[in-house]
């Protein structure tokens, strides 16, 4: 299965932005639909977005459609997570994976990475 390693996580103010990154190892990213999770400690893990392996469709969940995009450079393996006007309520560690079924919003893969962290301040 492909390996993922998410980064650009970190603390921001209310009605700030984060770019998050999702490198992918190996040849095969540019096959897979990949996405975007999120969790909270108690809580479980949330889909946050999702998009096809070529990018021609995405996929959000509510609490973020109209402040968050999702987007993918395949010749550099690389998925990304443009989060914009974030909110308290958004702050959790976030997970990409990838194949990722998108009419079901779930993973393929049972393997998670470690994620990166988005704490948001109000």
């Amino acid at each position: 299965q492909v390996q993922l390693v998410e980064s650009g996580g970190g603390l921001v103010q209310a009605g700030g932005s984060l770019r998050l990154s999702c490198v992918a190892s190996g040849r095969t990213f540019s096959s897979y639909a990949m996405g975007w999770f999120r969790q909270v400690p108690g809580k479980e893990r949330e889909f946050v977005a999702a998009i096809s392996w070529n990018g021609g469709s995405t996929d959000y969940g509510d609490s973020v459609k109209g402040r968050f995009t999702i987007s993918r450079d395949n010749a550099k393996k690389t998925g990304y997570l443009q989060m914009n006007n974030l909110k308290p309520e958004d702050t959790a560690v976030y997970y990409c994976n990838a194949p990722i079924n998108m009419s079901t919003r779930t993973s393929l893969k049972e393997y998670w990475g470690q994620g990166t962290q988005v704490t948001v301040s109000s």
